[in-house]
């Protein structure tokens, strides 16, 4: 749902409902305005904000902003349709229009000139709203806008044409007005689900219903999650959100399965609102075609985490063709949703209605229908450790049912299937990027690049490793993991008899993980991973696990390296396409063979992880990592208690460089699709910028 917010309502057999205009705003001090705004009548606008309700009640995307309340911060960016500000019906107290008229006089005063007091009022209106409009400057806001390209995603100039007073008045706040055209807008069967659900999700009877969502791509559905859990967020607390769509992820990086409890509203794009899950996997891969199996045990994993004390809202990939309506009836069985709201429109491509009757018969991709009954090699055991229905079911055939509500989505928008794959893209990125953010400094002018922050050191023999979505050569798993984006996991069991390590998995784990990072670069004489990251010190104390998938660090974090002089690191365009490992898909891995044989391997975990924090020197000469005076350093954690869920095969690096043979490779780096053309026996070797060091 691109686009939102029906806010003009057509009644069959009566005149259309004409709203009087909104008044222009008016300066309210620096990077401020006051803005009133009459009922029903939408502010669609671009940009970012922070929105005070002065007086009255406005709603925007779905949430409720009452006067009094605390302000909140809108993210009305350029990579979707844009949202909008709408007074909306309050209850009022008993008063005159004269007594409401100096109510309103008076909380304007501490805003507004006596002129300017004056010309707002001559609108005012008994149910009318007004709000406050401030410049909102974040450091994730700063750090994207930083890359070439990217500040027009919150903030596009006019046409000369276009600009006039009230242009000026909103530029100083950072927002720019829009035609209604280019807000989100809703049709009328999505605010009959939604008004249904938000029902159900307040009754006390049973007030935690288990939401799965799905329909085919560019629909709608992150759309419809976002003002869902903002109109539920009126009524109640909290809501969980289980995210199972590993492209187009809300909450995270891309390349995930997580879960987690959302208490404040979501207004805004997936990259403004990056948050820490209850519990997250990370898959490796934007989608799961090469490996079903491991995907649903990752969903399996993370489900059981859910306590049923909230509502749950079950977010889906948008593939459900083939294998992918398979496996998504496979998912309505072992979660077990009590309503799935299944969208479709007069463009999508034909896809059954999900009825209770239809996924109770129909055989999924590795579950059984109750008519036929058929050994398709996999079996899931979907009741021995979950609960995913009541516990009296004995058989995985049998379902429980759900409701089927229908959405029809009418909103336009510009994807095709050209461009589709480029757009999706760009917003991964950009979720990346707001991951990044949370690097920054709290403080937004104190922005620093990449290659000026703290890294950890991470010795080799403290972390396992694996590549998730490649087969790599021993001898090239260090071009892998350089300058490559890792996850930071752990594993439930201990290694031993690694001295120098590092060590390496044969499978890929089921385990939780608490973050991202980059892996700037590799000491092979101190044997030492220099990680950059987020995640705070006291969840690093049990990272033991890194996982490199085929989700990629944006290439304009390489090229916007400020301050560099010479040849940008990990940049080239002198990069023959045609050598061993330069495309994504050689190496794949699961493309044959049976994986049965790997389904009930787990892992092992291994030594407690010492994570030390260095400094890092700035200036054009090569610089030596290490400890020194007024940098973070030293930290060393312990790993408390263990529990032993089996073991895994591990596999070690020869001891010596000469045992490894290394020689200059061009490029054999596979989640993060970088040049690397320096021989790692004696060039650079280090991630972003000057700060290198020879290995």
């Amino acid at each position: 749902m691109k686009r939102e917010q029906a806010c003009q309502e057509v009644v069959p057999g009566k005149a259309e409902v004409r709203y009087p205009q909104i008044p222009p705003p008016l300066p309210a001090g620096p990077h401020r305005v006051v803005l009133l705004l009459p009922l029903e009548q939408p502010f669609v606008f671009g940009g970012v904000c922070r929105v005070t309700c002065l007086y009255g009640r406005v709603q925007v995307f779905g949430f409720n902003i009452s006067q009094g309340q605390p302000a909140c911060d809108v993210f009305s960016t350029y990579t979707n349709s844009l949202l909008s500000i709408t007074a909306v019906p309050y209850s009022k107290p008993e008063k005159s229009k004269k007594e409401l008229r100096r109510e309103a006089r008076i909380l304007l005063r501490a805003y507004l000139t006596r002129d300017n007091r004056c010309q707002l009022m001559k609108y005012f209106s008994p149910l009318c709203s007004i709000v406050v409009l401030e410049r909102l400057k974040t450091s994730t806001i700063e750090f994207i806008s930083s890359h070439p390209g990217l500040s027009s995603v919150f903030s596009q100039e006019a046409l000369i044409s276009h600009i006039n007073a009230e242009y000026l008045t909103l530029k100083s706040v950072g927002i720019r007005r829009n035609k209604k055209k280019n807000g989100v807008q809703l049709s009328e069967s999505v605010i009959s689900a939604v008004e249904e659900l938000v029902s159900v999700s307040c009754e006390e009877v049973d007030g935690c219903p288990v939401i799965l969502v799905c329909g085919s791509q560019d629909i709608g559905k992150s759309t419809f999650n976002r003002y869902l859990i903002n109109q539920l967020l009126n009524s109640i607390p909290c809501v969980d959100y289980l995210e199972c769509d590993l492209g187009q992820t809300e909450f995270t990086p891309p390349g995930c399965v997580s879960l987690l409890n959302i208490t404040e509203p979501v207004l805004g794009s997936p990259f403004t609102h990056q948050r820490t899950p209850q519990k997250m996997v990370y898959y490796g891969k934007t989608t799961c075609r090469d490996d079903y199996e491991h995907y649903i045990e990752i969903i399996k994993y993370v489900f059981s985490s859910y306590k049923r004390e909230s509502p749950l809202l079950i977010n889906t990939m948008g593939w459900v063709t083939d294998n992918g309506l398979l496996l998504l009836i496979d998912l309505i069985r072992l979660l077990s949703p009590s309503h799935v709201v299944q969208f479709g429109s007069a463009r999508s491509k034909y896809m059954p209605n999900l009825t209770p009757e239809y996924v109770d018969d129909t055989d999924g991709l590795y579950t059984k229908g109750k008519p036929r009954i058929r050994n398709r090699g996999f079996h899931i055991p979907e009741t021995e450790n979950l609960e995913f229905v009541d516990e009296e079911r004995e058989s995985p055939v049998l379902f429980a049912g759900h409701k089927l509500i229908c959405v029809q989505s009418e909103f336009t928008f510009r994807k095709t299937p050209r461009n589709r794959e480029s757009h999706n893209r760009v917003l991964r990125e950009l979720a990346i990027l707001g991951y990044l953010g949370k690097l920054q400094p709290p403080d937004p002018k104190s922005i620093s690049p990449l290659h000026g922050l703290t890294p950890y050191q991470v010795p080799f023999n403290a972390v396992a490793l694996r590549i998730t979505h490649s087969d790599v050569a021993p001898t090239h798993i260090m071009y892998a993991v350089n300058a490559s984006w890792v996850g930071l996991c752990k594993i439930q069991d201990e290694v031993k008899g690694y001295v120098k390590g590092p060590v390496l998995l044969a499978q890929t784990p089921l385990c939780d993980c608490v973050g991202f990072g980059i892996c700037r670069g590799i000491d092979m004489e101190k044997r030492l991973y220099h990680i950059l990251t987020p995640v705070p010190p006291e969840e690093l104390r049990d990272v033991n696990c890194l996982l490199v998938g085929a989700v990629s660090i944006p290439q304009c974090v390489f090229k916007n390296q400020r301050g560099v002089e010479g040849t940008i690191p990990y940049v080239t365009t002198d990069y023959n396409v045609r050598l061993p490992g330069a495309r994504d898909k050689i190496g794949a891995r699961y493309s044959e063979g049976n994986p049965e044989e790997e389904r009930y391997l787990r892992p092992k975990l291994y030594q407690p992880c010492s994570w030390v924090a260095l400094g890092v020197q700035t200036g054009l000469h090569r610089q030596t990592l290490g400890r020194r005076e007024g940098d973070i350093g030293p930290h060393y954690w312990e790993l408390k208690g263990v529990i032993k869920r089996g073991t895994y095969e591990l596999e070690a690096l020869p001891a010596t460089l000469g045992e490894l043979e290394l020689g200059a490779v061009e490029r054999f780096s596979w989640s993060s699709s970088l040049d690397i053309i320096e021989d790692l026996r004696g060039r650079w070797a280090c991630l972003l910028g000057r700060d290198c060091k020879r290995l």
